[in-house]
């Protein structure tokens, strides 16, 4: 039985053939790596991932990943594909076809059928000179210096590279598509990222107690409203209309400033006028990227003129009551 010591090395060891394996990659990205992304961004159609065996686990990730940042994907096992599922496939789709020896039987019987409805090819091997290779339209290597096992035969760091080089795709697509939270959001719509960019207002606002003061109110009676209203802030009310907000920093500064003079002062003296609203039906969002944009921590809301809650920055992050 090995030592502990042995076991922890053999692990290290691993960890760092995988990890050089990866950064091998880079100095290789280069105008094929260009054209793939470019023909993927330019595919009118579906990408459809193959390969076998522990490749194809590979293939299978690498699909998901593209569907899920706007890339419709899918992976088709090429065994599946003799038997009925080639029907799949349209002259508007793009094939990723991954092999490391770029030689595996069940795959490259598959690639004239493919060839055949005029479907473009990007191979992912690590053989240059592979029939894979020459098959493909579009070459990307994934050769590797050795495998992460001992004996130097298992797919391990090449299949590390594989998903690697296949994230990459994903990643410069994400750039060159311009896709945003939002849209990741639509299609991760029961994560925590999801609801947080689909939720809205409504769901997380605070409605109850809110501290309406008025204008004339002097500030002695609104340090009050705002300490029992527990959100840092006044609302402005005069005549069922929003006019104002004061902040525990207005108050805070009044009393700096204005001294015993604080107490008799009017709150119109010291709120600002106009403040930041949003309906409850707007995304949260968009509050907080209102808020960001003025640095502020708290808009009313407000439907058909009428103030109906207030969503302040912490409601705007996973992890809030709306999560729990």
């Amino acid at each position: 039985m090995e030592t502990e010591d042995q076991i922890l090395l053999r692990a290290a060891d691993c960890l760092q053939c995988e990890a050089q394996a990866i950064e091998a990659l880079v100095p290789r990205l280069g105008e094929d790596f260009v054209r793939a992304v470019q023909a993927i961004q330019a595919c009118k159609g579906k990408i459809v991932v193959t390969g076998v065996g522990k490749s194809g686990h590979i293939g299978s990730k690498i699909a998901a990943t593209l569907a899920s940042t706007g890339t419709p994907a899918f992976f088709l096992n090429p065994l599946d594909a003799y038997h009925g599922d080639l029907g799949m496939l349209t002259e508007n789709d793009l094939v990723l076809a991954i092999s490391y020896s770029g030689a595996t039987e069940e795959l490259l019987r598959f690639l004239p059928l493919i060839q055949a409805k005029k479907i473009k090819i990007i191979g992912m091997t690590g053989k240059a000179d592979s029939l894979l290779a020459k098959y493909s339209d579009i070459h990307l290597s994934i050769a590797v210096e050795r495998e992460a096992d001992p004996l130097n035969l298992i797919p391990t760091a090449s299949t590390t590279a594989t998903l690697a080089l296949g994230d990459a795709l994903a990643c410069a697509l994400v750039e060159a598509k311009h896709f945003q939270p939002t849209d990741f959001a639509q299609l991760h719509p029961g994560g925590d990222l999801g609801r947080k960019l689909l939720a809205k207002v409504e769901e997380v606002m605070f409605t109850e107690n809110l501290p309406f003061v008025r204008p004339n109110m002097p500030l002695s009676e609104a340090i009050e409203v705002v300490t029992n209203g527990k959100l840092g802030v006044g609302i402005v009310m005069e005549n069922e209309a929003l006019v104002g907000i004061i902040t525990d920093g207005d108050i805070r500064r009044a009393m700096q400033k204005l001294g015993q003079a604080f107490f008799a002062t009017p709150v119109a003296d010291i709120m600002s006028k106009n403040p930041k609203t949003i309906s409850s039906n707007a995304k949260i969002v968009e509050a907080g990227e209102t808020m960001n944009h003025h640095s502020i921590h708290t808009l009313v809301v407000v439907d058909e003129n009428k103030v109906v809650g207030i969503i302040d920055s912490f409601s705007c992050l996973p992890g809030t009551r709306f999560y729990h």
